[in-house]
């Protein structure tokens, strides 16, 4: 038998770098992340798994007008924001989130780490808005940019 990249291991998955990723609108969400997309050639869809620790939010609070994404709590407890409400989350729970879903994020308030499988969709072209911080973040084919709601205006149609 001869290795492929189709498949990691256990043994392999703990082996990866585990890199910490600090959110670019929230300093405290910091979340602890292995790749398992990328070693195995996966571009259009991503896959990780996540450690979020004591006291730290998963995300800033958003959602996405292209890009889908879903959650499935492995071990640890978290609170669970979507949209106006709150959730425990624990072991087993699974969140997907299509595209114009509800804002979400979660925030483990306990002394053991939330760890999770987190994946979604990879499209070039992703509008991402952040409700809590009045923030729209634009992310075309890599790159990103983002404006305060403020500083949005309309745009006339075209007259032909």
């Amino acid at each position: 038998m001869h290795a492929t990249k189709a498949l990691l291991t256990a043994a392999q998955i703990l082996q990866l770098d585990e890199k910490e990723h600090i959110h670019q609108h929230n300093d405290n969400a910091i979340r602890l992340t292995r790749s398992l997309s990328e070693p195995t050639g996966i571009k259009s869809i991503g896959v990780h798994l996540v450690r979020v620790q004591q006291g730290r939010d998963s995300t800033e609070f958003h959602s996405h007008q292209q890009d889908e994404e879903f959650i499935y709590i492995l071990s640890g407890q978290g609170i669970a924001s979507i949209g106006e409400e709150q959730f425990q989350v624990s072991a087993g729970d699974f969140m997907g989130f299509e595209k114009n879903s509800p804002a979400h994020a979660m925030f483990n308030a306990n002394s053991e780490d939330l760890v999770y499988l987190m994946g979604g969709s990879r499209c070039e072209i992703d509008i991402c808005d952040y409700p809590r911080l009045k923030r729209r973040q634009f992310r075309v084919n890599g790159k990103r940019e983002a404006v305060n709601w403020d500083d949005l205006s309309p745009v006339q149609p075209e007259i032909n």
